[in-house]
Parts: structure tokens; C-alpha cells; sequence
């Protein structure tokens, strides 16, 4: 029996991961340890931190002049830690509101300093970015922060914007290692690592070295990027297993062809659903199609009275976690790295199967 897990995070990971930590689950590579027994001061625990980090960086092509960190507390710690490591003496900084996640970040950052929203989509509920050229910012603020994929959503930006001189700051939790980006334009990328890169427990940050050292006064020790910087993320224990899991994530997307090949395979399957969305009136997509994610896609039925039957119908089909999030309803189905084109197959064919027998 093959089951598609569509959840938006904790979400699903490759098989063949899977089944390596399985295969090293009690004992790693002769050690006699499982990794979650390591110390991770140990030589065989650093080994592995060592080859996540240098594997991430060959994946996506960082710079040798930004740190990768390996954290703990979700993207939801670093609404706080952007500003407080970030604002360096300035009053304020740029926000671009494009949904929740980015309404998050917003109301965080405002207990730090002021906060200047360039541009919101709200007055359409979210449902594309705004373009470039109507962002209103603020030439003196000290950073840019924007959110390339909302995740509940499924609005995507797909172009870097150009910030000058500003640090541009993404929270890129949900398209993280789905297509190739160009670190060297971003101050500071952060993601959550539980939607394309493994557990929940890990966040990643990547930040140039010349943005660390300079905190807003009364910062804690471990909310600041320089602590970890200069303890290359072993300042206090780190999630040891989460890093582990995402060292094989990174080998394995090395093994497929990297981020230029993830990207071809995540635009045939969401080409393949909005192909569907698009070709009914039963099904709707309420994104604008500039703007419409590769990882996250939403739906609603045209007569929502059926979203129930819709549901249970999917779960006995084996498609599972297809239920929209409580703030907007609807479908969603979220189809990272991981998901494979059989998955989206299946959907689209449940999809056409219930339209028949409801419509």
C-alpha cells in the first residue's frame, strides 16, 4: 500500500533517507552508538556536523563569507532574532506583508524597533505578492525582510528583489532546496527545517559575516548569531538528529541531480495540479498565477458543502493531510522535494474521480 503524505510540516521526507536512518538507527557505522546517543563533541558526531554544512554549502552555492548555523527554536525564534541581531543602531526596518507567516514576522519584530511595511496583499486576502515597483521603503532602514513562499498561502515570489545596499533577509522555511537561489543577494536566509530539509528541531540560518556582532543591548547569549558563529553551532547541545537527518537530505539531493534538477521535477508536479485546478470549474485555485507556489497549493471546491466528503474520500484513497489550514480552509496540498510525480498523479486522478461522482 503506497500512502502520499501532502502535510505542510512536519512534512515528507525521501524514502531512501528513511530507510538509511533506519538501517543506522541502533548502530552508526560500526560505532556502537546510535547518533542520538552521541556526544556532540565527539569526533564522530563532528564528523557528521561537518559534512551537513559542507554538503549544504555545495548544494546551494553559499559563499565562503556567510556562516551556516545550525539552530534550534523554528522560524518562529528567528522573528526575534533578525531584529535583534539586524537593526545595528538603526530604527527601523523594511517588511513586506504577503500572509501569515509574514504577518508573524511583523508583529514580532515591532517589540525590537519600528517596522515599515513596503507593500501588503491583504486587500485581496493574500492571494498574490505585490510587484517591486509599489514597495514603498524606507531608505534608512536596516534591513529588507520578505517571505519568498508562504506556506499557507501558497504565494510564491520567484524573483530576488534587488535591495541596494539594504541586507535582504527571506524566511525561506518552505522553499528552501526547491529550486537554485543566488545567496550571495540575501543578508540572511532562514528556514525551518521540517518541509524540505528533515525533523522538526532544526533551523538553518546562512548570514553574511559582516551582519554578526552587533546585537540590540540586553540580547540573550543564545539569541545571538555570534555565539553560534564563533562556536560553529556547538555553543550548547544542538539538535543532533535533526542535523544528521538533513546531512543525509543534502547527499541525497546531490545524488539526484542537485537544485537545478529539484526545480524541473517540483514545476511538473505543481504544473500537473494547476493543470487540473485550471481545467474545471469544480476546482479552484485562489492564487494568482504569477504567484502561484511549487510547494505549497491550495484549492477550494466550488461547492464547499463537499470539502468533508472530499476529505474522506482522499484519506480511504490514501492521500492523506489534505485538509487547508484553520485560517483559510479549503484543500491544500503541500508537495516538497520529497513528494514524488506519483504522488500528484494520484491526487489529480482521486481529483477527477470525485468530480465525476459530485459534480
Amino acid at each position: 500500500m503506497t500512502i502520499y503524505n501532502f502535510s505542510a510540516g512536519p512534512a515528507v521526507l525521501p524514502k531512501a533517507v528513511l530507510q538509511q536512518v533506519q538501517a543506522e538507527m541502533v548502530d552508526w557505522h560500526g560505532s556502537g552508538m546510535s547518533v542520538m546517543e552521541m556526544s556532540h563533541r565527539g569526533k564522530e558526531f563532528m564528523g557528521i556536523a561537518a559534512a551537513a554544512e559542507a554538503d549544504l554549502r555545495e548544494v546551494m552555492g553559499i559563499p565562503a563569507n556567510y556562516k551556516v548555523l545550525f539552530l534550534q527554536g523554528g522560524a518562529s525564534s528567528q522573528f526575534a532574532m533578525v531584529p535583534m541581531n539586524l537593526l545595528r543602531g538603526k530604527a527601523s526596518a523594511d517588511y513586506l506583508n504577503t500572509g501569515e507567516w509574514s504577518k508573524k514576522a511583523i508583529k514580532e519584530a515591532k517589540k525590537y524597533g519600528a517596522v515599515n511595511v513596503v507593500a501588503t496583499s491583504e486587500d485581496k486576502n493574500f492571494s498574490y505578492a505585490p510587484a517591486f515597483d509599489t514597495w514603498k521603503r524606507d531608505a534608512n532602514a536596516a534591513y529588507l525582510h520578505y517571505t519568498p513562499n508562504e506556506t499557507i498561502g501558497g504565494v510564491e515570489i520567484f524573483d530576488i528583489p534587488d535591495s541596494g545596499d539594504t541586507p535582504l533577509v527571506a524566511d525561506m522555511s518552505s522553499t528552501i532546496l526547491s529550486r537554485p537561489m543566488d545567496v550571495s543577494k540575501f543578508g540572511l536566509i532562514y528556514a525551518g527545517a521540517q518541509k524540505n530539509i528533515g525533523p522538526a528541531g532544526l533551523t538553518i540560518v546562512i548570514v553574511r559575516e559582516d551582519l554578526i556582532g552587533e546585537t540590540l543591548k540586553g540580547t540573550p547569549t543564545m539569541f545571538d548569531y555570534k555565539t553560534h558563529a564563533d562556536n560553529e553551532s556547538m555553543y550548547n547541545t544542538p539538535p543532533t538528529f535533526g542535523m544528521y537527518t538533513a546531512g543525509l537530505v543534502f547527499k541525497w539531493l546531490q545524488s539526484n541531480g542537485g537544485l537545478t534538477a529539484m526545480e524541473k521535477t517540483n514545476r511538473e508536479k505543481a504544473g500537473l495540479l494547476y493543470s487540473k485546478l485550471d481545467s474545471t470549474g469544480f476546482y479552484n485555485s485562489p492564487v494568482a498565477p504569477a504567484n502561484r507556489s511549487l510547494m505549497n497549493i491550495p484549492f477550494t471546491l466550488a461547492d464547499a458543502a463537499l470539502d468533508d466528503a472530499f476529505l474522506k474520500g482522499a484519506k480511504e484513497a490514501n492521500l492523506l493531510q489534505l485538509k487547508g489550514h484553520r485560517s483559510v480552509g479549503g484543500m491544500r496540498a503541500s508537495i516538497y522535494n520529497a513528494m514524488p510525480l506519483a504522488g500528484v498523479q494520484a491526487l489529480v486522478a482521486y481529483m477527477n474521480d470525485f468530480e465525476k461522482s459530485h459534480g
